[in-house]
């Protein structure tokens, strides 16, 4: 104890330094908390944890065979990816089909107007571009399948529109109608394909070329039907005989280049039984559009 002199005598003074070192219970040269026995608890856990997934089954993440095994199923998985792209780039060329979309809505517009009203356009050819043909947006002649698609769609839903006026509409028969549609134009298409190869026809139509020039059908079906709906029968028989002659003179001009390439290219008919069965083979499938679009769309109007 430290005893210090004041007037009336000596006064002990207590030694806080002492007290406040008992008091706290801890070493005074100690600066840091010991966390140890937290540390150690929590590796325990990871520990038990680590354990306790080996225990149901699932391999340690630091077990060297684990890693080796998702290495080896990630290249598996990549590989089996790349071959079903190439596949389906076989058999449906992906990267072909960008180039029948490749639309605007100038494209559109004057496509729509020369499939209903053909008769004044005059050159018909398809533009190229270094052996290429150019994309649909920047020549009218060149075949899409944008109209052909959404043609089809809208089909579907006025045919569901049509079917609702006459109390007969039900998802199964529009699934019917849709069906029945798809099927004929497979067919059709199908058909052209096996005429061309017996006549023996060197062009260069594709079958997708075929599917939208079958599709394109779809317009004028869908003016009569919904001039039926609105003016009744007499409207559809005459808007639909409109869009008929129309698809027709459509269709002969535009395939004429495509199958009659000789006789184009000399700028007469050229004479002989081949350039007959490929005028012939023409008119044909210009004249079956008409018989679809009255086949696919008369039960639709009462």
């Amino acid at each position: 104890m430290d005893y210090t002199a004041t007037q009336s005598g000596f006064r002990q003074q207590p030694d806080m330094r002492l007290r406040n070192s008992s008091v706290d219970g801890t070493d005074g040269s100690q600066l840091f908390e010991d966390t140890s026995a937290a540390a150690s608890g929590s590796q325990t856990g990871y520990s038990n944890q680590q354990a306790g997934l080996q225990a149901a089954g699932f391999p340690s993440l630091s077990d060297p065979m684990s890693n080796l095994a998702m290495a080896y199923g990630s290249s598996l998985a990549s590989q089996g990816r790349e071959m079903v792209d190439k596949n389906l780039d076989r058999f449906i060329p992906i990267s072909k089909l960008k180039y029948y979309f490749a639309v605007d809505t100038v494209y559109v517009g004057k496509k729509l107007g020369l499939l209903v009203f053909p008769y004044m356009h005059e050159n018909w050819e398809v533009s190229y571009q270094q052996d290429t043909p150019v994309a649909p947006r920047f020549d009218v002649n060149a075949p899409d399948l944008y109209i052909p698609a959404m043609g089809f769609i809208t089909y579907i839903l006025v045919a569901g529109l049509a079917l609702g006026t006459q109390n007969k509409f039900s998802p199964e028969l529009l699934g019917v109608q849709a069906s029945s549609a798809l099927v004929w134009l497979i067919m059709e298409v199908l058909a052209v394909l096996l005429s061309l190869y017996l006549v023996t026809v060197n062009t260069d139509l594709t079958t997708i070329d075929l599917l939208a020039f079958s599709g394109y059908k779809y317009v004028g079906m869908i003016v009569g039907v919904v001039a039926g709906l609105l003016f009744g029968k007499p409207a559809y028989y005459l808007s639909l005989l409109w869009c008929c002659a129309a698809i027709f003179v459509f269709m002969i001009r535009t395939l004429r280049l495509k199958l009659l390439s000789e006789a184009a290219a000399e700028g007469r008919l050229v004479r002989g039984a081949r350039n007959q069965l490929r005028m012939y083979l023409t008119m044909s499938i210009a004249a079956a559009q008409p018989i679809f679009m009255y086949w696919l769309t008369y039960h639709l109007i009462r």
